[in-house]
């Protein structure tokens, strides 16, 4: 026969296995780009620039402890946390070289040093991506003004904003961090 507390704790070991399920469910649907990682399509290029063809490839999904281990503390706030670095300060905001720039969260090519211009904003400035399928670019509100960002399609690493006072042929002016880029020259 059963007494009073053994019932009791029966249903209250029932209730915390619940509670333990429901936890474990409602942290993986906080996280579903860790659950399933879809395929996107970028286009690849050759060390020198030339098109290669469109690839369907993974995305570069990873739990933020690894992006910390993998990036530095600017990088990943400017990538993972949409900041910005400093006007003036970034290895890359007066690169003059001819070559590719790459994502740092992924290496996908994302801007050529042929459409790279001097703004005189202090920040890497292209007017036009190496490839409209390597990033994404999606209305950002923030800051008090709405703005349109540009991220990287393969690895969603936040790379830097698009505005519309840029030269021809395009009048645009893709203001990247050089923190999210990393540099290649042309072979």
């Amino acid at each position: 026969m059963k007494t009073g507390n053994s019932s009791r704790r029966g249903f209250f070991g029932a209730v915390a296995s619940g509670m333990g399920a429901m936890t474990l469910m409602a942290a993986a649907a906080d996280k579903p780009q860790q659950r399933m990682a879809k395929k996107v399509k970028v286009v690849n290029f050759d060390a020198a620039g030339n098109r290669i063809g469109v690839e369907e490839v993974e995305k570069v999904v990873k739990p933020d402890a690894e992006w910390r281990k993998e990036l530095d503390p600017t990088e990943y706030d400017v990538t993972r946390h949409e900041g910005t670095e400093r006007p003036g300060t970034g290895k890359l905001a007066y690169n003059h070289a001819d070559g590719l720039y790459h994502c740092i969260g992924c290496e996908t090519v994302v801007f050529d040093s042929k459409t790279k211009f001097e703004s005189g904003t202090g920040w890497p400035s292209f007017y036009q991506p190496i490839a409209k399928e390597n990033v994404v670019e999606t209305t950002d509100g923030s800051a008090g003004m709405v703005r349109t960002k540009v991220n990287c399609v393969r690895c969603d690493a936040h790379l830097g904003h698009v505005f519309d006072d840029g030269p021809k042929p395009t009048g645009l002016r893709y203001c990247m961090n050089s923190a999210s880029l990393t540099f290649t020259p042309r072979a």
